[in-house]
C-alpha cells in the first residue's frame, strides 16, 4: 500500500509553507470527466470548446496564489517559491545531499524518493484541452501510474478552476486550433511505431496490450532520445497513462506534440521522437482512436470489522497516525508556525486545527467554519465516527465518487488499506484508549 510517510519535525520546518489567504472549504463537485471527454476521436475541434465558459485571466492568477500551485509546480507565471516554502525542491535537495549536514538527513532521504518529481504548468494551455483541465481541476483522478501522489482534490468551485486555466493559457502560446481529421493515417502503423520508439519504458496505456519497454533508452538510442538512469527515474514517474491522451489533448495538439515537444514544453522530459509529419499522425491516430479495455480501476475494499482485540494509541500512530497524518496536521511549533493544511491551513483550505501528533492534541477535534471545535470522533448520520469516515471518503473518490460534503483523506495520497482503517475505527470504538493492557 502506497502511503505519505511521516516527515519529521526538523524537514517540516525546512519546508514550511508561506501564508496564504484563507478559502472557503466547499468546493462544487463537478460531473466525472474521465472517458467522458474527448470521446469523440477521429476528428478534431478547434481550441474554442463552446460547453466550457472561458474564466478571467486576473482571478485566475489570484486563484494560483491563494491555492499555492507554486509549492509543488514550477512554472507558474509568478516569482517561484523560496526553498522553504517549496515541497518538490526541499525534497530533491533531501535526495541530492542538500541537508547531508543534519543529523537525520539518511531517515529523510527514505521518506522523500517519492515526493520529489512534480509536472510543471509550462505549455499547460498550448498542450491540453481547456475544458479538460478545467474538469481535472475540479475532480482530480489518478493520472500517472508511477506517480505516488496524485492532484489533491482541493477547495475549487468550477468557476475558480475556469479563471485557473484561463490564466494558465495567458502564459503560453496559442493551442493549435488547426482542424486535424487525421484522415489516411493507420492506427496498426502507430501501434507499431509506439513499440519501435520502446514508450513503454517511461508510459503505460491501461486497456491495450502492454507497450514495449527498454532499448531506445540504451547507449543504441539516437542521441536525442537517450536517458540516463538519473533522468529516467522521473521521467518514469511524471509519465501519464497513455489511455488519458483523448481526453486531454485534441488531435491538432497531439500531432503538434510528437512533432517537437520540448518546442511546447521546454522543460518536458518527453524526449523528442524524431517522427515524420506522417509517422506523428499514425501514433495520434492510435492513440485517439484504439479500443480500450477496462482502465486501472480503483475499487472500494469491504470495510472489516472492529477487531476484538484491544487497540491502544501508541498501536494507531505507529501504524497509521505518525506515518500519513501528521505532514499536514503536524505541530505548529516544531515547523515555525506552519502545522500543514489540516492544521493551520494551505492550498486553499482555511485553519482547521486538526492535529495529529499526540493523544492529547487528537482529542481537540476541528474547526467548522465559524471557528467552534467539535471532536473527530463524532459520528456522521450512518453512525461512523467523523475520522473514520474521511479515511473512507478518500476510497471513493479514488472510485471516482467523491462525498460533496466530506474531504477523504489522506489529501492527494493513496487511500490507507481496510486493515489501518479497521485499526483506527476499533481504537475508536474502544473509546480510544490510551495504551493497550
Amino acid at each position: 500500500m502506497r502511503s505519505l510517510p511521516l516527515l519529521l519535525a526538523v524537514l517540516i520546518a525546512a519546508c514550511r509553507a508561506t501564508g496564504s489567504s484563507p478559502a472557503g472549504d466547499t468546493a462544487a463537485v463537478g460531473t466525472a470527466v474521465g472517458t467522458a471527454v474527448g470521446t469523440a476521436v477521429g476528428t478534431d475541434t478547434t481550441a474554442a470548446l463552446p460547453d466550457e465558459p472561458t474564466g478571467e485571466v486576473e482571478r485566475g492568477r489570484e486563484a494560483v496564489v491563494r491555492f499555492q500551485c507554486g509549492r509543488c509546480h514550477e512554472a507558474t507565471g509568478l516569482t517561484p517559491a523560496p526553498l522553504t516554502s517549496h515541497c518538490v525542491r526541499c525534497h530533491k535537495k533531501v535526495m541530492t545531499a542538500g541537508f547531508d549536514a543534519k543529523p537525520k538527513a539518511s531517515e529523510w532521504k527514505q521518506h522523500v524518493a517519492h515526493l520529489a518529481a512534480m509536472p510543471s504548468l509550462r505549455g499547460a494551455g498550448t498542450r491540453l484541452r481547456y475544458d479538460w483541465l478545467v474538469g481535472y481541476l475540479v475532480l482530480p483522478h489518478d493520472l500517472r501510474p508511477a506517480l505516488m501522489q496524485d492532484m489533491p482534490r482541493l477547495a475549487i468551485t468550477r468557476e475558480e478552476a475556469r479563471d485557473v486555466v484561463t490564466y494558465l493559457a495567458s502564459l503560453d502560446a496559442p493551442a493549435a486550433t488547426a482542424r486535424e481529421t487525421l484522415e489516411d493515417s493507420d492506427p496498426a502503423r502507430g501501434r507499431k511505431l509506439v513499440d519501435d520508439m520502446q514508450c513503454g519504458s517511461c508510459h503505460r496505456m491501461s486497456g491495450v496490450p502492454a507497450l514495449a519497454a527498454g532499448t531506445p533508452l540504451g547507449p543504441e538510442a539516437p542521441a536525442t532520445y537517450r536517458r540516463s538512469s538519473e533522468e529516467l527515474r522521473p521521467a518514469v514517474m511524471l509519465a501519464p497513462d497513455l489511455r488519458f491522451t483523448r481526453d486531454r489533448m485534441t488531435a491538432a495538439q497531439l500531432v503538434q506534440w510528437l512533432a517537437d515537444p520540448a518546442a511546447i514544453k521546454s522543460d518536458t522530459l518527453m524526449p523528442n521522437p524524431g517522427l515524420t509529419p506522417s509517422q506523428a499522425r499514425d501514433v495520434a491516430a492510435y492513440l485517439l482512436r484504439t479500443p480500450l479495455g477496462p482502465g486501472r480501476a480503483r475499487t472500494v475494499p469491504a470495510r472489516l470489522p472492529n477487531l476484538e482485540r484491544r487497540v491502544g494509541y501508541d498501536e494507531v500512530a505507529r501504524e497509521v497516525f505518525d506515518v500519513t497524518c501528521r505532514h499536514c496536521h503536524g505541530k505548529p511549533d516544531d515547523a515555525v508556525g506552519d502545522g500543514g493544511p489540516g492544521n493551520t491551513g494551505g492550498f486553499g483550505f482555511k485553519r482547521r486545527g486538526v492535529n495529529l501528533t499526540s493523544y492529547e492534541e487528537i482529542q481537540g477535534g476541528y474547526l467548522d467554519d465559524k471557528g467552534n471545535r467539535h471532536s473527530l470522533f463524532e459520528p456522521l448520520a450512518d453512525g461512523t465516527p467523523r475520522l473514520v469516515a474521511t479515511l473512507w471518503a478518500r476510497h471513493d473518490e479514488g472510485a471516482g465518487h467523491p462525498n460533496p460534503n466530506l474531504r477523504g483523506m489522506p489529501l492527494g495520497f493513496p487511500p490507507l488499506s481496510a486493515e489501518q482503517i479497521q485499526l483506527v475505527a476499533t481504537w475508536v470504538a474502544q473509546g480510544r484508549p490510551r495504551s493497550a493492557p
